[in-house]
């Protein structure tokens, strides 16, 4: 049962750091992509939105799916698409050509979260089970590392943002086959297979404490709201403060480096101290980490970025460990689905809202909005 457990984290997490590094190479991609393009911030934020609104519109779709088809195929099937989307990316020479790639790379991006999230439920329990999806939430965050990191370094030495798009995809469509042979091993049963053997006593979405869950989605928006928003903007905040894009870029890589530390982390002080005063103090100290990015100079301001990444993203692993507490066992897909939805919907109206506050103000008074509301 062990090894089962370890192989099925493992796999889970290995999907999750293709498909987050390939979600958060956008964020590097902004930059490039406004000037080539001659975006405003707005359009900045639709960019990034369009990807994310596919994970929204599609999060629940997904989770229900799996029920007839097992999340193993579909974690497959986002891979898939994810590295056709940036094939396509690789191609598109205007901002409808980039809108079009990424509503196919974000169409396969909605087949993972919550699948692997329920994947590992299942094997997993009692604060073991909390631990897990902590290593497996930080394993997305050391994949966007990867990814944002390589490619901002092959911007720096002046590989072209084409082809550094298309070998993601390329290798996004290797991971694909890969994962198919490695499932076709591992032996976990689905949660058609879970249903069938214990029908679920709930309602249909298998929500056992419809009050907490509903406090629990509302906080995950707006903890989503403020991470989606902040990490699109913090590079152009730093060229805001006269910092050079080439530069401003690694400012994403240094938020997500400190984000890798804060998903272990999050996850023992979660359990340690519990989820209320634990998520209390998490953003409490993002507040005041923003508001510090914004006052320093743009040197300290960049050294602060990896503590800032430890709570701003940190939150998420208490946040997601805490689904399963209001969730039926037969229903985890759902639940997950539901609160990666929820998350996603942040992820659209945090970088469109705060974009639009940029074009009318500046980027630092958003950022500044980022802090107030966290």
């Amino acid at each position: 049962m062990q090894t089962v457990k370890k192989q099925t984290l493992a796999v889970s997490a290995g999907v999750h750091a293709t498909q987050d590094g390939l979600t958060s190479t956008v964020y590097v991609l902004l930059p490039i992509l406004a000037q080539s393009l001659g975006l405003s911030y707005a359009q900045v934020g639709i960019v990034r939105a369009v990807y994310s609104g596919m994970m929204w519109v599609l999060e629940i779709p997904a989770g229900i799916l799996s029920e007839r088809f097992g999340e193993q195929r579909l974690l497959v099937f986002g891979l898939i698409a994810a590295g056709l989307g940036y094939g396509i990316l690789s191609t598109a020479n205007s901002f409808y050509g980039v809108l079009f790639a990424l509503l196919i790379a974000g169409t396969g991006a909605a087949f993972q979260h919550s699948l692997s999230s329920a994947l590992i439920s299942r094997v997993y329990d009692g604060p073991s089970r909390r631990v897990a999806l902590g290593t497996y939430n930080a394993s997305g965050d050391t994949g966007k590392l990867l990814f944002t990191g390589i490619a901002s370094l092959l911007f720096g030495v002046g590989v072209a943002w084409q082809t550094v798009v298309s070998g993601y995809g390329i290798l996004a469509l290797l991971a694909s086959a890969v994962l198919w042979l490695v499932l076709r091993r591992l032996r976990v049963k689905g949660a058609e297979s879970i249903q069938a053997r214990q029908p679920s006593t709930t309602a249909s979405w298998g929500i056992t404490d419809r009050s907490g869950f509903r406090w629990l989605a509302a906080i995950v928006f707006v903890d989503i709201a403020v991470q989606d928003g902040f990490l699109v903007f913090v590079a152009f905040l730093m060229i805001e403060k006269n910092m050079p894009a080439s530069l401003a870029a690694f400012a994403v890589v240094a938020t997500l480096a400190g984000g890798v530390i804060g998903k272990f982390a999050c996850g023992h002080l979660s359990a340690r101290l519990g989820v209320v005063r634990s998520l209390f103090l998490v953003e409490v100290f993002t507040a005041a980490g923003i508001v510090g990015v914004i006052l320093l100079p743009p040197v300290a301001a960049f050294v602060l970025l990896p503590l800032v990444g430890i709570v701003l993203q940190g939150s998420s692993t208490i946040t997601y460990g805490s689904v399963s507490q209001f969730v039926d066992e037969a229903r985890q897909s759902r639940g997950f689905a539901l609160i990666y939805s929820m998350a996603n919907g942040a992820s659209v109206a945090g970088p469109v809202g705060f974009g639009m506050i940029s074009d009318l103000y500046s980027v630092g008074t958003a950022v500044a909005i980022m802090a107030v509301v966290t």
